[in-house]
């Protein structure tokens, strides 16, 4: 009895070190990111934000994730009408594309598809520099020299992953409702007024509008542990390398997490238009 007691207590420390490390690494996240919101609220008041690196940072993240984003979203909405169409054609209900459209493509994935660019090819370049720097002791050297790697380095990232998320979201929406219309009235055979009609019955301007609040709340997330982790990446090349894969998969996780807080909260705070 007494070696069960001990062999629980041996499998058992490795469980509690890791749930021990999880509670410290979210309890330096927290405090990070309460640092960084007080470091931009500190460059946009003072107007000392590095313009340049903004528009770097966000030229970079419009490169790397546009074309990709296109490339998930225009099957995504050829899916949706396919699957609309085959069972609106079972149930009766054919004219209901728009509508599923407006629920599946707008609310959901447009929010997600950007955030899970912005984090795993936006994301993971962030990181992968910062950490690059961080190992090199570039940031070290900067702090030294008297300038904040936070408002340097952290708060461009952020305010470039916003803007460029906001606006992809946008051309997201855009792309996979064009798809989707197009699918079901030039394959499927629906009526372009039906589609159109059941669209504007079903969604609402606050379902565009909480869609970029969604995608800006994914962005700010993803940077946040992007650049989080690149600054505390630690081990040389390796070290930089495991730093990228915990940010992407700690990002994916965070940006499910929030969008089931906010899908909920807007489902409770909004109600349901149209009628079926």
């Amino acid at each position: 009895m007494g070696n069960g007691a001990a062999g629980e207590g041996v499998a058992g420390t490795p469980a509690r070190g890791a749930v021990r490390d999880a509670l410290a690494q979210a309890g330096l996240l927290l405090g990070f990111a309460v640092r960084a919101g007080g470091a931009t609220v500190r460059v946009l008041a003072r107007r000392r934000l590095s313009v340049r690196e903004l528009l770097e940072q966000s030229w970079f993240l419009a490169v790397v994730t546009t074309v990709p984003a296109l490339l998930v979203t225009i099957p995504l909405g050829v899916v949706v009408a396919l699957n609309v169409g085959s069972m609106a054609g079972q149930l009766g209900a054919e004219g209901y594309g728009g509508a599923v459209v407006a629920f599946v493509i707008v609310a959901q994935a447009s929010p997600l598809v950007c955030a899970l660019m912005i984090s795993g090819v936006g994301g993971s370049a962030m990181c992968a520099d910062l950490g690059a720097r961080t190992i090199r002791e570039e940031v070290d050297a900067m702090e030294v020299m008297g300038v904040p790697a936070m408002e340097r380095f952290v708060v461009p990232r952020i305010l470039a992953a916003v803007v460029v998320t906001g606006l992809l979201a946008c051309l997201v929406m855009a792309v996979g409702i064009g798809a989707s219309f197009a699918f079901q009235v030039t394959v499927l055979g629906d009526s372009p007024g039906s589609f159109l009609g059941t669209l504007t019955q079903f969604s609402r301007v606050e379902d565009f509008l909480v869609a970029e609040v969604k995608a800006v709340a994914f962005a700010v997330l993803a940077a946040l542990v992007s650049c989080f982790k690149g600054l505390t990446a630690r081990g040389g090349p390796s070290g930089v390398g495991d730093a990228v894969n915990e940010a992407v998969v700690l990002s994916f996780i965070l940006v499910f997490l929030a969008n089931t807080v906010l899908t909920e909260l807007y489902a409770a705070l909004v109600p349901a238009r149209g009628a079926y």
